[in-house]
């Protein structure tokens, strides 16, 4: 569902659009009774049709409310108003960790910095029984102070966005539902841990996967498992080695 300029979702008013991405819309809004701004990421129409799964995404939002770490990006709540279901977020600015990706390979020192912090946000979440299952450079914002802010910690436990396997490697959070019906494979083809693509439960050990590659990503400056379609790039993180030889020749061991 869009939202105009000046709609008003509960007490926050909407006051430009960000971008979009498998879950839904995200907007900038103003919350008029803490005079603050905030991110709100207004859920597609398949949230809002399916009573279930907005039970669920709702279930989850409350336990990710409980997560207050200096890099994690915070939920402020839920708000609905009509049709409009959204979950308050909240906003930071800087850049993605796609957009310094895509500028080319990181200094050693600013890829350390960075994977510091994304790596005590999991370790914080972790120790709360929290699983991220999506982390990828697009759900990584750095500050232009220098904070690093991992977003949409474990919401992909509770979305699903279609189940077509031809759908673009790039394309945001993914479900897949293999034919031996194993379970649901949920995450970002290039980012899965091969456990998590042949839809075997995932612990922790999930995200500590994905985290070596956003790394390595980091360091190379380009992606690690490519493909032309998400079941391509599942093929190359299952049967592929990254090629190691780009990274940089004064790379401590």
């Amino acid at each position: 569902m869009a939202l105009e300029i000046g709609t008003r979702v509960g007490i926050y008013e909407v006051t430009a659009k960000l971008g979009e991405g498998g879950m839904g819309t995200v907007y900038r809004a103003h919350d008029t009774t803490l005079d603050r701004d905030v991110a709100l990421k207004v859920l597609s129409e398949g949230f809002t049709a399916d009573p279930d799964r907005l039970a669920r995404f709702q279930r989850e939002a409350k336990v990710l409310a409980s997560l207050n770490h200096p890099n994690i990006g915070g939920i402020y709540g839920l708000e609905s108003a009509g049709d409009a279901q959204a979950l308050v977020l909240e906003l930071i600015e800087g850049q993605t960790l796609a957009d310094r990706i895509a500028d080319g390979p990181m200094l050693v020192d600013d890829a350390v910095a960075i994977a510091k912090q994304i790596a005590e946000a999991l370790e914080a979440a972790h120790e709360q029984g929290i699983i991220h299952r999506d982390l990828k450079p697009a759900n990584v914002k750095v500050r232009p102070d220098g904070r690093v802010k991992v977003l949409d910690f474990g919401l992909a436990k509770a979305i699903s966005v279609g189940e077509d396997t031809t759908a673009s490697a790039d394309q945001a959070t993914m479900s897949l539902t293999g034919a031996t019906q194993m379970g649901m494979v949920i995450g970002t083809a290039a980012y899965m841990a091969p456990e998590q693509a042949k839809g075997k439960p995932v612990d922790k050990r999930a995200d500590i996967w994905a985290f070596g590659v956003v790394l390595l990503e980091m360091l190379v400056g380009r992606r690690v498992f490519e493909g032309e379609t998400a079941s391509e790039t599942i093929a190359a993180v299952m049967m592929k080695e990254p090629e190691w030889d780009r990274l940089p020749a004064h790379l401590p061991g």
